[in-house]
């Protein structure tokens, strides 16, 4: 099941909602010696923020598919395993009544290899911890998903 991130808390997407359906997208958790992978953005609509490597789905392709192309496109770099965490809908614009709705599926990447570097829609990549990425424009779901699975890797790392 989809959820929306409302205020910075997830709650149950209802298909039935009006509008459209949301555009099918992905969006790639990597991590590194505590450090997350984001790129900056480089084009609309979340253009200079912080965010997960991701993009639209292609026709055709599966939602694994298009994280694995949009990951290498992005940043040059290849992910061995995808986990599926969740997929979420985000309304990029929420004020703005034509602003598309996009569903989310969210992968965490493991075995991570290349030589990254910026590409596509990416202006910039950075491997950031959870503190230096709350001091930085970022979108809010990224922020929000990165402190989940830090928790999460906190706590099994704990058992």
């Amino acid at each position: 099941m989809a959820t929306w991130l409302v205020r910075g808390t997830w709650r149950a997407y209802a298909s039935s909602m009006q509008g459209p359906q949301p555009i099918r997208a992905v969006s790639l958790v990597c991590r590194r010696a505590g450090r997350f992978l984001l790129v900056r953005r480089g084009r609309p609509p979340a253009e200079g923020l912080l965010a997960f490597p991701g993009g639209r789905v292609e026709s055709g392709e599966s939602d694994e598919e298009a994280a694995r192309r949009e990951l290498l496109e992005e940043t040059g770099l290849v992910a061995g395993t995808l986990l599926h965490l969740r997929t979420i809908v985000i309304t990029p614009e929420p004020n703005v009544a034509s602003s598309p709705r996009f569903a989310l599926a969210v992968f965490i990447a493991d075995g991570i290899s290349g030589e990254g570097r910026p590409g596509d829609d990416a202006a910039s990549l950075h491997w950031m911890n959870i503190d230096e990425m709350a001091r930085e424009p970022i979108t809010e779901s990224t922020l929000v998903i990165a402190r989940e699975v830090a928790g999460g890797a906190e706590a099994i790392g704990s058992q």
